[in-house]
């Protein structure tokens, strides 16, 4: 399964592919991986640090080492990615999916989304917000 384009709907992943997630995230995610999707999103070196709580110092290390991410730093690779491929799902491209992400959004408190990848919490308030969306409730 790539990590990054799971074979999974988001909300509907049943208890093999569950497995599976847990198996990636206990290995932990190579940061070539990582890398592969991380180019191709919209976020920046310094986003992606905030996201996983680690300086861009030790991001260059990693790259450099080849190492791989730990369990937490990959569960959340995971849960950005799984919400990234929801959000193109439901905005028809990844352009617009993207404006979303930077636009400030009064449902969340004027704040642009991708500020709040950086918890759980905040990607559980996105995956709601976009599950309205996707149904057409807008408040």
């Amino acid at each position: 399964m790539e990590i990054f384009e799971p074979k999974v709907a988001y909300g509907s992943i049943d208890d093999i592919n569950a497995m599976s997630l847990i198996k990636m995230v206990r290995d932990g995610i190579g940061f070539a991986a990582f890398d592969k999707f991380a180019t191709k999103s919209p976020f920046n070196a310094n986003e992606w640090s905030t996201y996983l709580h680690l300086s861009e110092r030790t991001m260059q290390r990693y790259r450099s080492e080849k190492r791989k991410f730990d369990p937490l730093q990959s569960e959340k690779i995971i849960e950005i990615a799984l919400f990234y491929n929801k959000g193109v799902e439901v905005f028809g491209t990844a352009e617009k999916f993207n404006s979303w992400l930077e636009t400030d959004n009064l449902t969340l408190g004027t704040t642009k989304p991708k500020m709040l990848l950086d918890n759980s919490f905040g990607i559980n308030m996105l995956r709601d917000e976009l599950t309205r969306l996707e149904y057409g409730i807008l408040a």
